[in-house]
């Protein structure tokens, strides 16, 4: 006889072993599930990787494509050959390293704003500028005071436009015109003269103005930006103008450039003189007011940050006694309003004005400034925060600083651009205020030089990305901070008399009223 046990199984047989292979299959569909949702994210991993590879090595590919394609042509204003061989590299030679190419292209923010995540935070931004426009319609004291004299200011950048228009262009038809060499050489000096005297006014009025009508910081922003400005466009038209014009000044045909192209360089937004530019085929007048709308909606931003963040704070700091801890406090609390206006001009003069005007004028090239928020070094930050100036700098500072030192001096052409940019942004900060403070001097030449060097292009990663944002905001709040103490201490506490030496001390060393 067969034990019970396994009469048991024996019995149960076919029950047992529906349950078991219906146990077997319930786990391996569970198995099979797990699996399947494994497989799917892997393969989205795989997906994105692909994209993301497939992306990179199309865009290198279409970089080398565009460059490949320029080179086959020659620079603009004029065909190789109406120059000789000879001439050419002797004239040009300064400008035969990376010589800026303009194509049509559009600005970072407005390929990015195609993305509806970022035209999201765009609306918030405007949401807040409605709610601050609100809370603003009875504190317009602030706009008016910065304003105040706009009239006059305009009224002084009239000749100093028209001396820009016209000096150094017949300066330089004095130059190309083929004659004997002593009438040539008196016509030399007499270009020479003509710019001494372009010079002279560009520099001497908009100050002579500023000093004995006492205008207000928005005005006098006027008048140094449109200072500087024509003055980088008088330099570049010459610098790019000259040696052609004298390679072809013993021919019977004068090789001046056109009076018109001249004249629209004068507006278009870039600081390189070329003969011709890329055009966009029509003018969007709906983009140009949108952009003017922007930049005056930056303008109401800034009145809010600094009437509400920074009055109030350091209005009466200068009466307080001074102590380190005050210091570092109110350097703090600037970091927050000085990072804002840096946000704030970024977007209002590199976007909005500049593509307002590059609009108007159908100017192709709007790459006015790169990803620099994301950059992991200053120096990647210094290279595409302002393309614009960047340009002119690498150009006629950098390159020929190379040319006339020799190309091993590359660590003297960097400080030299870094030199030239640092007193240029003190002397605009001088004239704005009013004062000698040179914040922005030490902040520029001295930090600013030692981070180019020290945070490179060789360091990645997110996290020099967060130390250099994390400087960027110390270093607004530093100036900020020091300048508006110094702003409230020159009128808590005037000079007894005016010398030279309580002019160019800070105030706010010693006013503690």
């Amino acid at each position: 006889m067969e034990p019970r046990a396994a009469r048991s199984r024996k019995g149960e047989g076919p029950r047992g072993e529906q349950e078991r292979r219906r146990s077997r299959g319930g786990n391996i569909e569970k198995d099979r599930g797990l699996d399947l949702v494994q497989w799917t994210r892997h393969m989205e991993a795989v997906k994105t990787q692909l994209l993301e590879q497939a992306q990179g090595q199309l865009i290198d590919l279409l970089d080398r494509a565009v460059q490949e394609a320029i080179q086959c042509y020659p620079p603009q204003g004029g065909p190789l050959s109406s120059i000789p061989p000879d001439s050419l590299s002797k004239a040009r030679e300064p400008s035969l390293g990376k010589r800026k190419i303009f194509i049509i292209r559009k600005s970072l923010l407005d390929e990015l704003m195609e993305v509806q995540h970022f035209r999201t935070i765009y609306h918030m931004f405007i949401a807040g500028l409605c709610v601050f426009i609100i809370s603003l319609m009875l504190e317009f004291d602030l706009l008016i005071f910065s304003f105040g004299q706009l009239p006059l200011a305009l009224m002084t950048w009239v000749p100093m436009f028209l001396s820009t228009l016209l000096v150094p262009y017949q300066a330089l038809r004095l130059w190309a015109r083929p004659r004997a060499r002593g009438a040539w050489m008196l016509g030399v000096g007499l270009g020479c003269m003509l710019l001494a005297a372009h010079t002279t006014v560009l520099w001497v009025l908009p100050v002579h103005v500023a000093l004995k009508y006492q205008l207000p910081p928005a005005s006098r922003c006027i008048l140094v930006f449109e200072q500087v400005r024509l003055l980088m466009k008088s330099y570049s038209f010459l610098r790019e103008a000259v040696p052609g014009t004298l390679c072809a000044r013993g021919g019977e045909g004068m090789r001046a450039p056109s009076f018109s192209s001249y004249l629209y360089f004068l507006f278009c937004p870039t600081l390189i003189y070329r003969e011709t530019y890329p055009r966009t085929p029509n003018v969007r007048w709906n983009y140009v007011a949108k952009n003017f709308a922007q930049a005056l909606g930056c303008v109401l931003y800034a009145c809010f940050i600094l009437g509400r963040l920074c009055v109030p704070v350091f209005a009466n700091m200068s009466r307080e006694p001074f102590s380190t801890r005050a210091l570092v406090l109110s350097i703090m609390h600037a970091t927050l309003p000085g990072i804002f206006m840096l946000l704030l001009i970024f977007f209002a003069f590199l976007h909005c004005w500049l593509n307002a005007f590059a609009e108007m004028l159908r100017f192709g090239d709007r790459m006015f400034y790169r990803d620099w928020w994301n950059s992991t070094s200053f120096s990647n930050y210094y290279r595409t925060w302002n393309v614009v100036v960047h340009d002119w700098l690498y150009s006629y500072v950098y390159q020929d600083g190379l040319w006339l030192l020799g190309g091993r001096a590359r660590g003297a052409a960097m400080l030299g651009v870094f030199l030239v940019s640092a007193v240029v942004h003190e002397y605009i900060f001088c004239f704005v205020l009013g004062f000698f403070y040179p914040v922005m001097l030490m902040l520029f030449l001295v930090f600013g030089g030692l981070l180019n060097f020290m945070m490179h292009d060789r360091h990645t990663g997110p996290a020099w990305n967060v130390l250099m944002w994390t400087l960027l905001f110390l270093g607004q709040g530093i100036q900020v901070s020091l300048y508006c103490q110094e702003w409230y201490a020159r009128r808590h506490c005037p000079l007894p008399q005016t010398t030279f030496w309580g002019l160019v001390t800070p105030r706010s060393w010693s006013c503690h009223t």
